[in-house]
């Protein structure tokens, strides 16, 4: 067994696990022109612990760091304020890759590994335009789900509300001793009562009672 480079606690390891587990959105998002690496520095000689699109370069889990990011851990280790800044290089066929190493610091602000991401420059420009366009079937406002851009939480409430109570007094199939019931569990459903004061907020704009609101969180909870 190799020996440690440095010994993780189980708070570095959850550290990494999560990190892990955000590589899998991260390479959904970015798509196939990126490769993504997860190093962990317990083990220099098996350093990569999840890889995404490694076909680039060639390496899987348990492939060793390289001379280049042992480097930059040298760096970061003497100037832990220093800026991450992107860079070129070619992997091993002479493809140009645009990459960035990020350290990622555990317990005690040590650095316990790096997440390393490669773009392959010489994909086509039509695979990168693919991943960027919406799948057919979420082009419709119909399908396509709605994010409220919001800088404060009354903002985010308020809107949420009046999209909601848009919707639900716009469908003749609710009946209208219903629309404010409704309402409140389609924004139960969106978390939106999860945030401060949403329960007040939300009575006085629908002008019913706050304890009105809660019976109704109270009944949709009880019947999930």
């Amino acid at each position: 067994m190799d020996t440690p480079f440095i010994e993780l606690t189980p708070t570095d390891r959850q550290i990494l696990n999560s990190y892990a587990l955000m590589l899998d959105g991260l390479g959904a998002y970015l798509g196939e022109g990126y490769e993504l690496v997860l190093h962990s520095l317990e083990s220099l000689d098996h350093s990569v612990i999840k890889i995404i699109n490694g076909h680039y370069t060639g390496r899987k889990e348990g492939s060793p760091i390289t001379d280049l990011a042992l480097k930059m851990l040298g760096e970061l280790e003497k100037d832990p304020g220093r800026t991450v800044s992107p860079y070129y290089n070619k992997n091993k066929s002479g493809s140009v890759l645009r990459s960035c190493t990020i350290p990622i610091t555990g317990e005690h602000g040590r650095i316990i590994g790096l997440l390393c991401m490669n773009f392959h420059m010489e994909i086509p420009l039509s695979n990168i335009l693919q991943t960027l366009a919406p799948p057919q079937s979420t082009v419709t406002a119909a399908a396509a789900p709605a994010e409220t851009f919001s800088d404060s939480i009354d903002d985010l409430i308020l809107s949420s509300l009046s999209e909601t109570r848009e919707a639900v007094y716009s469908d003749p199939n609710i009946s209208s001793a219903n629309k404010n019931k409704e309402i409140v569990l389609q924004l139960y459903q969106r978390g939106i009562f999860n945030l401060k004061d949403a329960v007040i907020k939300v009575a006085e704009q629908l002008n019913i009672s706050k304890n009105t609101v809660y019976m109704h969180i109270r009944n949709f909870k009880n019947q999930s």
